[in-house]
């Protein structure tokens, strides 16, 4: 009876043995399915190179070179845009032509220039100073007189030819006469004057006066008349508002060249940008009519636009001085009234 038993007990340790095992738990492997975009953006993102701009939600080309003191046409040149309207957020900009950085830097397979050596000329131990037109005068006086000189200084008679003439007393009192008159003398060369200094010679050239002393600022003029409703308060307000009636004129504060008019700053309604010397520029905001166009220079006090209310809550003139893109408080630069 026991020996029966055995096996039916072992049977079922064995299966208690495997349930245990069963409820063990056991980990499946793991796969990341994230898709490729997001795994993207799950790595650090590359440092910014010097002189590059990161393009910000809501930025336009316009704006970007507005703040920065550039053209958006050359801006849109460096960075191989043919449409300035399409920019992505996150895209880096060059800020700079991109050829001028590559002339300045240099590489290793770059072509040396040749070196050039500069030494003494060698020159003959005796030189002989000669006028230059003594040999032609005597020559001349010598045709004159029928002689020359020849190699051993010793002057020769070679004209008139010789010619056969009757024995006559006449022809015997010419020869007799022309045997008496002594040749003329060479006419004596003027004493040449030893050349100036070349500080002498040279002429001075006077410093061409300069529109206005160097290092001053630009002179601004006002460019609207009507009387100023806000002032500057950077970031608030990055110029003055200047107060106005629709149609009044908008005079250029000072000349220039206009860089920008258009729509394309938001906040700003129908624009003007004018660059100016030493890296200034001046902004015309809210015009009702822009009477520029852009590449046309101006002058100072000339008509540019007529005031409005575009993008704006009244009508009035939003007027602004960038010193290399930085908006600057235009009261420290204005005239007076």
């Amino acid at each position: 009876m026991n020996m029966t038993r055995l096996p039916a007990a072992g049977v079922i340790v064995g299966l208690l043995a495997l349930a245990g095992c069963a409820s063990r738990p056991v980990s499946a492997p793991v796969t990341d399915r994230t898709p490729p975009a997001q795994a993207a953006q799950r790595t650090p993102q590359e440092p910014v190179a010097a002189g590059s701009y990161v393009v910000k939600k809501g930025d336009t080309l316009y704006a970007i070179a507005l703040e920065h003191g550039l053209d958006y046409r050359e801006l849109a040149q460096w960075n191989r845009l043919d449409d300035p309207s399409r920019i992505r957020e996150g895209q880096a900009l060059r800020l700079g032509d991109p050829r001028a950085a590559a002339g300045t830097g240099k590489s290793s397979g770059q072509q040396q220039e040749p070196v050039v050596s500069v030494g003494a000329v060698n020159r003959p131990a005796n030189v002989e100073s000669r006028p230059l037109d003594a040999g032609r005068e005597s020559g001349a006086a010598g045709g004159a007189a029928g002689r020359g000189v020849a190699a051993g200084g010793i002057p020769t008679k070679t004209e008139p030819k010789a010619q056969r003439l009757p024995y006559t007393k006449e022809n015997l009192a010419l020869l007799a006469r022309e045997e008496q008159v002594p040749p003329p003398a060479a006419t004596k060369a003027p004493p040449q004057t030893a050349p100036a200094p070349a500080a002498q010679q040279a002429t001075r050239v006077e410093p061409r006066p300069e529109s206005r002393p160097e290092g001053e600022a630009v002179s601004f003029s006002w460019p609207a008349r009507g009387k100023v409703i806000a002032g500057f308060s950077e970031p608030g307000n990055k110029g003055v508002d200047i107060d106005g009636k629709p149609g009044d004129p908008v005079l250029a504060a000072a000349p220039g060249r206009v860089m920008y008019t258009g729509t394309g700053i938001r906040g700003y309604g129908k624009l003007i940008v004018i660059k100016h010397d030493d890296g200034y520029n001046s902004v015309y905001a809210h015009n009702r009519e822009i009477l520029v166009k852009e590449g046309q220079p101006v002058t100072r006090g000339e008509r540019i636009a007529e005031l409005g209310d575009t993008d704006a809550e009244r009508p009035k003139l939003h007027f602004e001085i960038r010193k290399s893109g930085k908006p600057v408080d235009p009261a420290k630069f204005l005239e007076a009234r």
